[in-house]
């Protein structure tokens, strides 16, 4: 018995430091002591709260067995379980009608989202096409401008054979013979 006894002894605990009570005195204080006591000891788990379930009301029972109402016949005790249930199915219905509501202003949320987007998509076309266009309009002057100049020192080889592989390049759906004809068009 006494070995039990001596097996049982528990070492002492070690003391803490006494700490100076610290009384915050607003919500930034409050935080700041909330921070460094969690930050006394890095290496424990911290406990991060879960999102509370939204409240339901129970289901209706599938078969109702005690059928009644506030009549004159009843007891003086049935009135108050018929007030109960009355109580619980207005509940419920409240509870239908609110989660209805929510779906209704989340689907209605959820088209002006995909309106929005659809939005944003054809504003981000458009600005594309236009810095498209800017683009081939730069590089056809550089092109001309290098023709010209070619032209004057007796190199060239035609406007449409330097600019037609590189607008090719860069917007596929132009044909030769049109671009030739557009530039005859403007340069004779």
């Amino acid at each position: 018995m006494a070995s039990s006894a001596a097996s049982s002894v528990r070492p002492p605990r070690p003391k803490k430091e006494p700490q100076a009570l610290v009384i915050p005195k607003n919500a930034a204080e409050e935080q700041k002591l909330k921070l460094e006591r969690l930050m006394k000891n890095p290496d424990k788990a911290v406990p991060i709260p879960e999102k509370m379930n939204e409240w339901a009301p129970r289901p209706p029972p599938e078969f109702v067995r005690d059928v009644m109402g506030s009549s004159a016949g009843a007891g003086s005790g049935e009135f108050h379980v018929y007030r109960h249930l009355r109580r619980r199915e207005y509940q419920r219905q409240d509870y239908m009608d609110a989660m209805a509501e929510k779906q209704k202003l989340d689907a209605e949320f959820q088209k002006r989202l995909e309106k929005n987007k659809i939005a944003a998509e054809e504003q981000t076309a458009k600005r594309r096409k236009k810095r498209q266009k800017l683009k081939e309009k730069k590089l056809l002057a550089k092109k001309m401008k290098l023709e010209q100049k070619n032209q004057k020192e007796g190199v060239g080889t035609g406007t449409a054979s330097i600019v037609l592989p590189v607008l090719l390049t860069l917007n596929p759906s132009v044909s030769s013979w049109s671009y030739r004809l557009r530039v005859k068009e403007r340069w004779p």
